[in-house]
């Protein structure tokens, strides 16, 4: 890329911006239908979806953690676990040092779960990823972190060290 064509990205126009807003809008709805379609077997939806990736991404994390990373009630996602738990995907435990946190873990069928979604996530985004080239991948990796807010930045990235 020239720099005469990087300095234009930094004026884009109103439309530029809507048609990337709307780009934004299809990709997101093409990256979860496939994970929609296997949740809707299990009368699941993307919450679920949410809750069962970062208990994964972070075995034995505990249910305020998991609040913060998500950004919802307390009670919907006390909705979510319950279910989940009486499904036998996520396992609650008790904390060791404090008894009242639990720590949140997949069982068996919740990472078989887990791996069935994400696998689906995986194969879209390994296809466009290998469409659109390696510099078109860091860009793209590059514009979705400077548009996280601080804080899920920090989660991201401390996910990314680890």
């Amino acid at each position: 890329m020239t720099k005469d064509q990087s300095e234009n990205l930094l004026f884009l126009t109103d439309e530029q911006l809507r048609r990337a807003t709307e780009a934004m809008f299809f990709a997101y709805r093409g990256f979860t239908a496939d994970p929609d379609r296997i949740l809707a077997g299990y009368d699941y939806g993307r919450a679920h979806h949410r809750a069962i990736h970062f208990i994964h991404r972070t075995p034995g994390t505990t249910v305020n953690n998991l609040l913060s990373i998500l950004g919802v009630t307390k009670q919907s996602l006390n909705r979510v676990l319950r279910t989940l738990v009486e499904d036998g995907l996520v396992d609650s435990r008790v904390g060791d040092r404090d008894r009242r946190e639990r720590h949140l873990h997949l069982t068996e069928s919740g990472e078989a779960l887990e791996r069935e979604l994400s696998d689906a996530q995986r194969a879209r985004m390994r296809a466009a990823f290998r469409e659109a080239g390696p510099v078109a991948v860091a860009g793209f990796r590059e514009v979705l972190e400077h548009m996280m807010d601080p804080e899920l930045r920090r989660h991201f990235t401390a996910a990314k060290d680890s």
